[in-house]
């Protein structure tokens, strides 16, 4: 199956924690493609530096919550402590599709619940694949489109 997953990070080495990430994550998924690194500012929680973000279109044949478990374990093993709401993290790492599913469950939602309103979300995966789309929400093109300051 299809997975789009995005990885950020604002503490520490960023650009060496979302490699370290892709480099765990490469142990149960086949990487096809990565973005680029792109620099943005952090969207809500207190104040804290800025993040490089980027997308990860994978190949998967894990099950959807053990895809998030395995995600999990390597932003524990990263360094990841959830204290604070939004906060600072070494690693972030969040599954924004898979394939055409839409899932409600306590543990995960997808298509990712706010991941067509994040530009650090949509320009990766736009980058990555310009023909993305995201299950009821529409063309990521478009969707970026609409959050873009004229």
């Amino acid at each position: 199956m299809k997975v789009v997953i995005a990885l950020g990070s604002n503490r520490g080495e960023r650009e060496i924690h979302i490699q370290n990430a892709l480099e765990q994550m490469a142990s149960f998924l086949t990487i096809v493609r990565v973005s680029s690194f792109i620099e943005t500012k952090p969207v809500g929680g207190p104040p804290q530096g800025n993040y490089i973000n980027a997308v990860a279109i994978c190949d998967c044949d894990l099950d959807p919550e053990e895809l998030l478990e395995r995600l999990m374990a390597i932003e524990a093993i990263l360094g990841r402590v959830r204290e604070v709401v939004n906060g600072p993290r070494t690693i972030d790492l969040d599954i924004i599709s898979i394939e055409d599913l839409e899932i409600r469950s306590p543990n995960l939602t997808l298509p990712h619940p706010r991941a067509h309103l994040r530009e650090f979300v949509l320009r990766p995966w736009l980058e990555v694949e310009p023909e993305a789309h995201l299950v009821s929400r529409g063309s990521v093109k478009e969707l970026l489109q609409s959050i873009m300051p004229s």
